[in-house]
């Protein structure tokens, strides 16, 4: 995992891998967003009451395989393990969790499975018209 993380994603990062719910919501502002898998949690209840139920609960770890930032957010790369329904997920499952800090607090996270773009269709040649 890259040592240049910021604080409060490096926080997310360890205290989710320790299950400490305490933690993981002091890293998020008071009026944060969090959008998992299309669902939208607004404020620090909502996502207390995810982070309970979904990743403390589920036992949800990450292993972080690369990271980036864009335009000062966050970008993690993880793969993801628990005690979740794993029924149609590829193994192994990599989530991507984007990150935007503002003043040291998570204010928003968004976390997607992508799927690989598909290839361009190869170029044919034409024949001259007659």
């Amino acid at each position: 995992m890259s040592s240049t993380l910021p604080a409060p994603v490096q926080g997310y990062i360890t205290a989710s891998n320790a299950f400490d719910g305490d933690a993981l919501i002091g890293w998020f502002a008071a009026d944060a967003f969090v959008n998992d898998a299309r669902r939208e949690f607004w404020g620090q209840d909502a996502i207390r009451g995810w982070l309970d139920r979904e990743v403390i609960g589920d036992k949800v770890t990450m292993d972080v395989t690369a990271s980036s930032e864009h335009y000062g957010d966050v970008i993690v790369h993880a793969v993801m393990d628990g005690e979740f329904d794993k029924t149609g997920l590829p193994d192994p499952l990599i989530l991507t969790h984007y990150f935007t800090v503002r003043d040291s607090r998570i204010t928003r996270l968004i976390i997607i499975r992508n799927e690989t773009a598909p290839e361009p269709a190869p170029e044919t040649a034409s024949e001259p018209a007659p």
